[in-house]
């Protein structure tokens, strides 16, 4: 082939062979330069992460597996994560409860109390590094009256700025069930920031898949926490409530147009959708955290409006490279870059403008 290409031409194979290696050098070359300089944002202020976890001494629920040969994952600090803020050019971390639905989701006294303990433990983060710090204050699903006191408990007290909740209840329920409509109205009221943050279903934590269940579970409910929303009209009910969703959307942007065809076709149901069920999931707001991969990008970008993409890590259940190595291969403009990076947090969170 490449004789053929060349043959005629004056250039022998092998000064063919021998350039394709130059230029292959170089690019390694390009990539280890570049490499030098992927931490750094291009955003102005530095980077907003509205996906980062705290762990709370004495409130961690099951590890999350760590792959065959790689090094376990640190115990969480204050120190450790302002590090490694500093080292990904992040300003700003929103912090929310870590994967322990197990323990908060129990719906009994004991769940409230660990809850309230890892709010205050949050809030204190917040206040001993008040520019560095958000808190999306957690709530004990499917405890509605806890619900409902530490909703007043974590923004009035605590002045989060937002609540934290998962894609289940870690009983047999998800967010849009009509159980929750005190939650929603109250949250519509207040015009509060939500984030929904997966937590694998009873009925699917523990298959026998061969897998670990953080593969392929966290992102499918996901989807099954939008749909619950979408199908029981807390988009359209309660305009005032802003809905943060990870990972590029997980399954979500993928299998809209599924969604969309078989979406209940029944005149209450048409009611929450006025202007169709695709521009009510685009309501929803996305981070990008562990999913900026080109594949999950490309369906996220395609389904999402720019202005509601958001940046996340999932520190410290995914090193912060995993994200934010994969960002200068996209492509994406630099205008696009900037409001993923910081421009369209700040309007969420106005208070970390710059």
């Amino acid at each position: 082939m490449i004789d053929d290409l060349y043959r005629g031409k004056g250039i022998s194979r092998r000064d063919v062979l021998r350039s394709i290696a130059a230029t292959g050098a170089a690019a390694v070359a390009a990539g280890e330069l570049l490499g030098q300089f992927v931490n750094k944002s291009t955003a102005k202020g530095g980077r907003i992460d509205v996906h980062h976890h705290h762990m709370p001494p004495g409130l961690t629920g099951p590890a999350a597996p760590v792959a065959a040969g790689a090094q376990a994952r640190p115990t969480w600090t204050v120190e450790r994560t302002l590090e490694q803020m500093d080292k990904f050019d992040i300003a700003v971390s929103i912090l929310s409860l870590t994967q322990s639905g197990n323990i908060f989701y129990d719906n009994t006294e004991k769940g409230r109390a660990a809850i309230r303990k890892g709010n205050d433990y949050g809030a204190k983060v917040m206040a001993d590094h008040p520019k560095r710090f958000g808190l999306f204050a957690g709530v004990p699903l499917p405890d509605i009256e806890g619900v409902m006191k530490e909703i007043e408990y974590g923004l009035d007290t605590l002045k989060a700025d937002g609540i934290g909740i998962y894609t289940n209840d870690n009983q047999g329920k998800w967010p849009g069930d009509p159980y929750f409509e005190p939650m929603w109205k109250e949250l519509n009221r207040r015009g509060t920031i939500v984030y929904m943050h997966p937590l694998a279903p009873p009925c699917c934590s523990k298959l026998n898949d061969s897998v670990p269940t953080s593969m392929n579970e966290f992102d499918f409910d996901i989807t099954r926490g939008c749909t619950s929303i979408l199908a029981n009209g807390i988009l359209h009910k309660y305009p005032n409530v802003k809905i943060i969703i990870p990972h590029s959307g997980g399954t979500m942007p993928m299998i809209a147009g599924r969604i969309k065809d078989r979406y209940p076709t029944d005149p209450v149901h048409a009611e929450y959708i006025p202007n169709g069920v695709i521009a009510e999931l685009q309501k929803f707001y996305v981070d990008v955290a562990h999913a900026t991969y080109p594949y999950p990008m490309a369906a996220m970008l395609k389904f999402s409006h720019p202005d509601r993409i958001l940046f996340g890590t999932d520190y410290p259940a995914e090193p912060i490279e995993s994200t934010v190595s994969q960002l200068p291969g996209l492509g994406l403009s630099a205008k696009l870059t900037r409001a993923i990076e910081r421009e369209n947090a700040e309007k969420l969170f106005p208070r970390f403008k710059v």
